[in-house]
């Protein structure tokens, strides 16, 4: 199976090298073209003041908007995002579509106040994406306990997930 190319663009807060890593992470990780962008949108449009977060179906409408291609295209911020009947999430998709966005604002120990971790907070950035960009394959939660499409609430929920689609998974992916 020949998979889509994937645009990881960064809409700020993330060093070059890291965004260089992470791109390389997921290739290897999927077996795809990962093609790196950084953009910048003025984030104050989709700033909710009564829950001071972002919100993430505006700034997924604004990616699909930015790109209208053939693409997947994941959308990386550092701002904690909320969908209305949610408080927070790490991350959403358009199921089957080509667009993603994924926070790593919450996915920082120091967020919990606990220790930085560097490697850490990169598995669960990597994690994230993948999952994510999974439902842009059309690939929906997974109750099995490793899988990368298995649903996070907490941050400790990705920790036990792997960065890879079980057997079950990656054969819907066939």
């Amino acid at each position: 199976m020949v998979l889509p190319q994937i645009v990881l663009v960064s809409f700020g807060g993330f060093e070059k090298k890291f965004l260089n890593k992470l791109a390389v992470a997921i290739g290897a990780e999927v077996n795809a073209t990962v093609l790196l962008k950084e953009e910048y949108i003025d984030l104050n449009v989709y700033f909710d003041p009564s829950r001071r977060q972002y919100n993430g179906d505006l700034l997924l409408k604004k990616v699909e908007t930015m790109y209208p291609d053939d693409h997947k295209v994941i959308a990386l911020f550092n701002v904690d995002l909320f969908i209305p009947i949610l408080t927070y999430i790490f991350g959403q998709a358009t199921l089957n579509g080509n667009y993603a966005v994924v926070s790593a604002y919450r996915l920082e120990n120091e967020r919990y106040g606990l220790k930085a971790d560097k490697t850490l907070f990169f598995q669960r950035v990597k994690k994230e994406i993948v999952h994510e960009w999974g439902h842009t394959l059309g690939l929906i939660h997974c109750n099995s306990p490793r899988c990368v499409m298995r649903s996070s609430t907490y941050v400790e929920d990705i920790d036990q997930k792997n960065s890879q689609f079980c057997i079950h998974c990656f054969n819907q992916l066939q």
